[in-house]
């Protein structure tokens, strides 16, 4: 079982950054794979980034590549999206997942933080 905790959303200009994270709970963090997804007003959930275990290896919506940076830290059981020149349309709740492994689904979801950016 993975509790998971983000955090880190708010208000921000255009332009601006913001840093997510998400606490995990649980000794076998470093086991499982990491993700971030966002959801706006009226639309279908969509892949933002995600991490292997080790942090070893990341991927991107090609649309965010360039603005967007995924990371963890596994000894603080914390994943992290660091996110510039935000643009209004990046305005979505955020959530983050954990899935077992590669070819798993992501089986556990934060409840998700906030971002807004305002024009």
């Amino acid at each position: 079982q993975v509790q998971l905790v983000e955090s880190g959303g708010g208000l921000v200009q255009e332009g601006g950054s913001l840093r997510l994270s998400c606490a995990a709970s649980g000794r076998t963090f470093n086991m499982y794979d990491m993700g971030w997804f966002r959801q706006a007003l009226g639309k279908e959930r969509e892949f933002v980034a995600a991490i292997r275990w080790s942090g070893g290896s990341t991927s991107y919506a090609d649309s965010l590549k360039g603005r967007f940076t995924i990371s963890r830290d596994n000894a603080k059981n914390t994943v992290y999206l660091q996110m510039n020149r935000l643009k209004p349309e990046d305005t979505a709740v955020y959530h983050c997942a954990a899935r077992s492994n590669y070819f798993a689904t992501y089986g556990y979801w934060g409840q998700g933080t906030q971002v807004t950016v305002s024009s």
